[in-house]
């Protein structure tokens, strides 16, 4: 495989600072003006979230802020100033933060594979047509969107809930704490569920259901449409600083899917499969979410919370001891093989239940080896299950292309 990194002195300027808050880490690093790597010019904090046997999956706003810091300070030195003409951040989808008049989080970041709001969904769809809500949206009534996740903060905590001033994504809250101002990009908004996807505004009935006000939540900024704030890191002042896009609209650009006609594949600690199509479809294939990411463009497709966690979850709670673990993610399944459902935090695409809980009963328990399987062979059979309606809104069939990421 072609190594396109380039040493420092020779990157093309303008240099950009990429970041990028995943599930497991916090990351950056130099690009040229080419798209290149800068060679040595990264950096990694890792970190996890904070999980609960009730559905609990949170990350402190303040740790992640931190790490952010971190990273800009370690590769925004004071010699690279007026190389560097942009800043790009990107975060796990669907977060949710809440914020003080003082500009301080109220409570913790709330994460996309937190399920404590099941009973709000349930209650949510009794109320309303989640077909309507599906075609203004593009999103389904879950726990991973903020609807749901409103309500329950509204009825579990409400005195926390009323002292919130603005609600902001994890990235919008990382921006208004470096910057002083901040902004949702078009595909932090969509992946909210409170945004209509054809009009690129704030959905009323939606805000209304959630009970916030339209001027708790941040102004929404296509990506052609970066912030100009001063930096207390001298190399980046005067740089543009672009509105937090999601990393699933991220991973879709940089494995080079930003096209009708390629299809992007995504497996890490979450996965999905994605394609980005040039217009706001009037009709989305059943199953799967239609986010608006421009004026122009929307990326359809579906996502599974549990991939790489998984893997993590096979660790820590099945003895491998001596077990072939590759030779068992490779076998094929049996009738032996125990039902594995991965959904440890919940199920997004194409079912969208509130569903929890890995393993049927099995007495007496299976052996290792199995379990590797079924949670393997399960998971690939919930990815296939997105893509054929995927591709009924992409010509990426023999003609066109995938592209991987992990």
């Amino acid at each position: 495989m072609s190594d396109f990194r380039v040493p420092l002195a020779d990157a093309l300027d303008p240099l950009v600072l990429a970041l990028d808050v995943g599930s497991t880490a916090s990351r950056g690093g130099l690009y040229d003006a080419a798209g290149r790597p800068v060679l040595h010019e990264r950096h990694k904090v890792p970190h996890q979230f904070t999980t609960g046997t009730d559905g609990t999956s949170t990350i402190d706003a303040d740790q992640v802020l931190a790490e952010v810091e971190e990273i800009v300070t370690a590769l925004a030195r004071p010699e690279l100033g007026g190389r560097i003409a942009g800043v790009s951040l990107d975060t796990f989808a669907s977060s949710l933060v809440g914020v003080r008049a003082d500009g301080r989080a109220a409570t913790p970041c709330v994460t996309y594979a937190d399920s404590r709001c099941a009973a709000q969904v349930t209650a949510l769809r009794a109320e309303l047509d989640e077909q309507e809500v599906r075609w203004r949206t593009g999103t389904r009534l879950h726990s991973s969107y903020l609807p749901a996740r409103f309500r329950w903060l509204r009825e579990t905590a409400p005195s926390t809930f009323a002292s919130v001033e603005r609600w902001m994504s994890l990235g919008e809250y990382v921006y208004l704490r470096m910057l002083g101002t901040t902004a949702a990009g078009t595909s932090t908004a969509a992946w909210t569920g409170l945004l209509d996807r054809h009009t690129g505004k704030w959905d009323p009935r939606m805000l209304e259901v959630s009970g916030v006000a339209v001027e708790q939540l941040s102004e929404i900024r296509d990506p052609d449409r970066p912030l100009e704030a001063d930096s207390r890191w001298p190399a980046l002042q005067g740089a543009r600083w672009f509105p937090v896009i999601t990393d699933g609209l991220a991973s879709n650009l940089g494995t080079g899917a930003d096209n009708p006609s390629t299809i992007a594949a995504a497996a890490a600690t979450s996965g999905a499969i994605r394609v980005l199509v040039s217009d706001l479809p009037d009709e989305l294939p059943p199953g799967l979410w239609c986010y608006r990411v421009d004026a122009t463009r929307s990326l359809l497709g579906g996502a599974l919370n549990d991939v790489g966690r998984a893997a993590s979850w096979l660790e820590a709670n099945v003895r491998l001891g001596d077990a072939d673990v590759h030779a068992a993610l490779a076998a094929e399944p049996d009738p032996a093989t125990p039902t594995v459902l991965p959904y440890f935090s919940g199920e997004r695409a194409t079912g969208w239940a509130a569903t929890r809980g890995p393993c049927s009963p099995t007495s007496p328990p299976p052996p290792p080896a199995p379990c590797c399987t079924a949670a393997r062979w399960r998971a690939s059979r919930c990815r296939t299950r997105v893509w054929p309606p995927s591709c009924s809104r992409s010509p990426a069939r023999p003609g066109g292309s995938w592209r991987a990421a992990a």
